[in-house]
């Protein structure tokens, strides 16, 4: 077996789409020298893009999940399916914080993304730094989404809230709130519908001294965004 037919045993194996960390961690069950090679991961991932630049056997869907040709993509949730959406909404926002090179932790690692890719295999932390005060990171910890920056004593950078349902934007503040002292900017991602109780909720006494740090991002912009770096943006608008 060649390492492009190991490639595609393990998107198969993973119903026909995988993420390149799901192709990192099995490609030995089907190419077992895959990593013997101080390059390895290199290695995989040019013979990857050498034949998504032929178009013969694997597509890319979105920005870090790869399929066999034929498959059939998953469409964005409807936005009636509140547990579908809440992670769909996280999903990006880790593969969005990816491709700005930082380091990204999710709360929900279990939950299911997309394209049977789950959120852990686009995380690119399995455990969030004892970066401060354990009663501090404690509370990170619950935190849908975090960027985290690049470097070998790593902070949280930005923090992301999907919030479905205004009975959790409270909770999502006071969470946020917990690191304000690291500067760290908060994004409520959220339906244009809730905007309103956003802007409400961020003149209250208890939060307007750190109102600068605090952001509202629509659904819509979400997706729209996405979509923009999918076909090739380097920078994000809302950053």
């Amino acid at each position: 077996m060649t390492k492009v037919d190991a490639i595609e045993q393990v998107m198969l194996a993973n119903g026909g789409s995988a993420s390149l960390s799901q192709i990192y961690d099995q490609i030995e069950k089907f190419y077992p020298t895959a990593k013997q090679s101080a390059t390895w991961d290199a290695g995989i991932r040019g013979v990857l893009y050498r034949e998504l630049r032929q178009g013969s056997r694997f597509k890319k869907i979105g920005l870090s999940i790869y399929a066999v040709n034929g498959y059939q993509e998953e469409k964005v949730p409807k936005m009636t399916d509140k547990v579908r959406v809440h992670s769909f909404m996280e999903g990006i926002c880790l593969e969005l914080g990816n491709v700005q090179k930082f380091k990204t932790y999710t709360a929900d690692p279990s939950m299911l993304y997309r394209d049977n890719t789950h959120l852990c295999d686009i995380a690119t932390l399995k455990q969030l730094p004892e970066f401060s005060y354990p009663e501090i990171v404690k509370e990170a910890k619950l935190v849908d989404v975090l960027w985290m920056s690049d470097r070998e004593l790593s902070f949280p950078q930005y923090a992301f809230e999907v919030v479905d349902s205004i009975g959790t934007l409270d909770g999502a503040f006071k969470r946020c709130m917990q690191m304000q002292n690291f500067r760290t900017r908060f994004f409520i991602v959220a339906p244009e519908k809730h905007r309103k109780k956003f802007e409400q909720t961020i003149d209250l006494e208890i939060y307007y001294k750190s109102k600068e740090l605090f952001n509202f991002i629509s659904y819509d912009m979400m997706l729209e965004t996405y979509d923009h770096v999918v076909k090739g943006a380097t920078s994000l608008s809302w950053l």
